[in-house]
């Protein structure tokens, strides 16, 4: 099985006049172009791939083309150049029958509104998308009660959305858009509309749910500080288009425009950069007795336990193996 499960390959979206088939290679169209000719260029020559169980965020301001983006990948928007292919299934020549069937069986997603349905419960608003592919009462309500369990919603199986927090709503939306156990997980602002305090709950719970399910997801933020803590790769774009595509930390050390640097310039590295980065060898690694830090760390989290120690701590990989020392003299140098 191939570790991708997403690939997008010169897509374009244009809206207005010349938007649907335009001539030629879509990775030799010019923006410029088709804007002279009336023509509304929402995503311009975008390629990349998604992984299987990569948090993929797609991050920029308002008008930067990233929720036109999410779209062209769920079907929502047919593409005006360029292909999708989600699962193995291009979508740019699916027929309408099999986006629909597509939508159901292997896409989940979530929007900024939560969008509830104000005269079901939460199990049945949960339970709804099975309703409508036609799965047996009992048996999309024994589901839905599970996943409302998932997001720590067990005892609110009742009530209804007006019964509700803004949080809790956008628990019960994104329980409803994991029933159906979905090959990609398309997430778009869902945060954005929450109190800054439910927001950080929010992302921690997505950051639970992500390492137990282990999902393929995509999100859409203009919030960097949101993209850097939930992101395993950060996309940036502006006016419809890619500018870099990078792991959080690749991004905010090596910006590859100027504008992406002026974008990322307000965000501290002490809490982007990883122990792994600035690490020692393990020469001088203190004995095993010493606990250690772990190596995906980020330099602000391991900051207070270094300041109370006098030398080197040992660091430790994802299995556990000392890979190398820090200190804090080589830490406060990144501050």
């Amino acid at each position: 099985m191939s570790d991708v499960i997403l690939q997008a390959r010169n897509v374009w979206k244009v809206f207005g006049k010349g938007a649907n088939g335009l001539p030629g290679d879509p990775g030799a169209w010019d923006a410029a172009a088709l804007r002279r000719q009336g023509g509304v260029v929402g995503v311009q020559n975008a390629t990349f791939d998604v992984r299987r169980g990569e948090s993929f965020v797609i991050m920029g301001l308002s008008g930067s083309g990233k929720s036109t983006l999410l779209r062209c990948m769920t079907g929502l928007y047919p593409v005006s150049g360029g292909n999708v292919i989600l699962d193995g299934v291009d979508l740019s020549r699916a027929s309408r029958d099999a986006l629909v069937a597509l939508r159901r069986q292997k896409v989940g997603m979530v929007f900024q509104s939560f969008a509830l349905l104000p005269h079901l419960t939460a199990l049945d608003n949960v339970a709804f998308p099975l309703q409508v592919t036609g799965v047996p009462r009992a048996a999309r309500r024994e589901r839905a009660a599970k996943v409302l369990a998932l997001v720590g919603l067990n005892g609110l199986e009742g009530r209804f959305p007006s019964q509700m927090s803004g949080g809790q709503q956008q628990r019960v939306g994104i329980a409803r858009s994991l029933i159906a156990d979905p090959a990609v997980w398309f997430l778009d602002e869902p945060f954005s509309a929450l109190d800054p305090l439910i927001r950080r709950e929010m992302q921690d719970e997505f950051m639970r749910l992500q390492s137990q399910l282990q999902k393929s997801i995509v999100f859409v933020t203009h919030d960097l500080e949101e993209a850097v803590r939930l992101g395993d790769r950060i996309v940036i774009m502006a006016e419809g288009r890619i500018l870099q595509i990078g792991t959080p930390e690749d991004v905010i050390m090596n910006p590859a425009t100027d504008y992406v640097r002026r974008f990322v310039s307000g965000m501290p590295k002490s809490r982007v950069v990883r122990v792994g980065r600035i690490m020692q060898d393990a020469s001088n690694a203190p004995e095993p007795t010493v606990a250690t830090i772990a190596a995906s760390a980020t330099l602000s989290e391991v900051l207070p336990r270094l300041l109370q120690s006098s030398g080197p701590v040992p660091v430790a990989d994802a299995d556990g193996r000392i890979v190398g020392t820090v200190d804090r003299n080589e830490v406060v140098a990144w501050l």
